[in-house]
């Protein structure tokens, strides 16, 4: 019997590295079984996993967790249908397992390429969102490698049926349930062992509060594929389309106010700011949005009868909300705009609104982003919106990955050398 979290996660670890070279060698169509299985599994069960995430989110309102929390724990039939959605998708991917990229003839006659291969063992820690369980299950598989799931004790119950359903589909395809293991101890030293266990994992993906990722950064032995931050700017420049600016500048924050890519600085060309803010801004209210304000925008907005305005301090251009609040600086050209981002923004997502083909172009090359958008919504850096089926998180870091991480994010290159007996001279 297990007698410590140490052990138990050694035990783990060693399982799951086993199970990578399974991974590694197995096909695309029996992966892509797997994965359909689970896919079917998951809709079958969408009442249960319903039912059994309610616990969960009971459990989370009576501990006092705020509503931003609540909804990234929740799980709807909308969310369920996506996960799905997302396992389907995936299988639609191409395999880049095992891809050799073309053979080049060296003069020595050998002949070099390069080979995709998985990473090996993944471990992704995460908080409230239940449905992370599937994606980086879902992406780690399909990229041959094996996972080890720790999420958070808020969803425990939700995420423990989950890994059931997926290491049933595991075994409905012939591959080792271990390739996907989920901790099912809520105790908070297991994630300090798995920051830690270099011999057996090869990466550490983090989703959750900055606090998380912030004690991982600071304590982890393992590489990390991460972002700290989702402080996200929308930039309305002088030759926006004011209905185009309103419309995508709605949806950048409150199509969902919880997710990491919801925009949370509005910034916006001093130009156009009397033709869009005050459209723009009776939309926020009557939708709850507290709005954050400098003092060029307070009167902008004041001088067209609005009230109830807060001002902006420095702290709040810094902040990722995540809830029904928004800053909003008025800026005098496109360099204020992009000099501010630079400054306060977390290399997330940024965007900006123009039909200026030559702001665009600056906007594109200059801001130093993870995604950059021209005239759309900040909403849509995902890796399900993307086209990667789903993600395993978004990287701010410029290696091994930047964005949404898909597929070829958790793989890696090895060389290959083709040879017809040649020797070194």
């Amino acid at each position: 019997m297990i007698s410590s979290i140490q052990e138990m996660m050694q035990d783990i670890g060693m399982r799951a590295r086993v199970a990578s070279r399974a991974m590694a060698r197995a096909s695309s169509e029996q992966k892509n079984q797997a994965l359909l299985h689970i896919a079917k599994v998951v809709r079958q069960q969408a009442t249960e996993i319903q039912k059994i995430n309610q616990v969960d989110v009971e459990r989370a309102k009576g501990n006092g967790q705020d509503p931003a929390f609540i909804d990234r724990l929740t799980m709807t039939p909308k969310t369920i249908e996506t996960m799905a959605l997302g396992l389907e998708q995936i299988v639609s991917l191409d395999d880049p397992i095992g891809k050799i990229s073309a053979l080049q003839k060296q003069a020595s006659g050998i002949e070099l390429g390069q080979m995709r291969v998985p990473l090996g063992v993944i471990g992704i820690i995460y908080e409230s969102r239940p449905n992370v369980t599937i994606d980086a299950a879902a992406l780690c598989l399909k990229s041959g490698n094996a996972v080890i799931l720790r999420g958070g004790s808020e969803a425990i119950d939700s995420n423990t049926l989950l890994a059931q359903i997926i290491q049933e589909g595991l075994a409905s395809a012939g591959l080792p349930k271990d390739a996907v293991q989920v901790v099912t101890t809520t105790d908070r030293s297991a994630v300090g062992e798995m920051i830690t266990m270099t011999q057996y994992i090869d990466v550490i993906v983090p989703r959750g509060g900055k606090s998380l990722i912030a004690r991982l950064m600071a304590e982890a032995r393992v590489p990390m594929i991460k972002h700290l931050d989702g402080i996200c700017h929308t930039y309305i420049d002088a030759d926006a389309d004011v209905a185009m600016a309103v419309k995508v500048c709605d949806n950048a924050k409150t199509q969902r106010y919880a997710p990491c890519n919801a925009m949370e600085t509005l910034l916006v060309n001093q130009d156009i700011a009397q033709k869009v803010l005050p459209t723009l801004c009776k939309i926020y209210q009557d939708k709850g949005v507290e709005l954050r304000v400098d003092d060029l925008t307070r009167k902008t907005l004041e001088a067209n009868g609005f009230q109830n305005l807060v001002d902006a301090k420095e702290e709040d251009w810094q902040t990722e909300y995540l809830a029904p609040i928004l800053s909003i600086k008025t800026v005098a050209n496109i360099d204020e705009a992009m000099n501010h981002i630079e400054q306060y923004g977390s290399k997330h997502t940024d965007a900006i609104i123009t039909n200026n083909k030559a702001q665009a172009d600056r906007f594109l090359r200059e801001v130093d982003s993870a995604s950059v958008m021209v005239n759309a919504s900040t909403r849509f850096a995902d890796g399900f919106e993307y086209g990667l089926g789903a993600e395993i998180g978004i990287s701010n870091d410029k290696l091994h990955a930047r964005g949404p991480v898909g597929l070829d994010g958790l793989t890696s290159l090895k060389y290959v050398v083709m040879g017809h007996g040649e020797i070194r001279t």
